[in-house]
């Protein structure tokens, strides 16, 4: 039986093969699905914020982008994934409700969306799919069988990155 994990809002798992890592309600958060090809590892990171920088307090370094997906990383590379096999997928980082300012700080949902993208190339992983952006959330299966991303909407259905 394929072991499924939940990760929660500002948290992150990591999993050695077979298992299934899963997390709800991706509205302005972004997940961001890693995927070792080889050893098939797996990282799923639900973020909410683009940078630990603008907090004062920032004790949960899973809640940004920029801490978070490197702590992600880290704790594969302990479990034995090459970062140089990883791949990523992403999804979520929708702005869930309109604003009459066109002010780009309430665009939280794009920026996490852009920081996401930042971090990862800076960390030379490739972005192999996405699926971000909208007003609507989302919910998220990544799969270590094949790096499989199930992303479901309501009103959009399922689709596989």
């Amino acid at each position: 039986m394929v072991e499924l994990t939940k990760v929660g809002m500002a948290d992150l798992r990591v999993s050695c093969h077979p298992s299934v890592l899963t997390t709800l309600g991706l509205g302005s958060c972004v997940g961001i699905a890693l995927y070792d090809i080889k050893t098939k590892i797996i990282g799923l990171a639900h973020i909410m914020l683009p940078s630990s920088k603008i907090a004062t307090a920032n004790t949960n370094r899973a809640k940004f982008a920029d801490t978070g997906i490197v702590d992600l990383v880290q704790q594969m590379e302990a479990l034995g994934a090459d970062r140089r096999n990883i791949i990523a997928k992403i999804a979520g980082g929708a702005q869930m409700f309109a604003f009459a300012s066109a002010n780009e700080s309430l665009k939280i949902g794009l920026r996490n969306a852009e920081a996401t993208r930042a971090v990862l190339a800076e960390l030379n992983i490739p972005i192999k799919a996405e699926d971000v952006g909208g007003n609507f959330g989302r919910t998220i299966e990544l799969y270590s069988e094949d790096g499989r991303l199930m992303v479901k909407t309501i009103g959009c259905g399922v689709k596989y990155l």
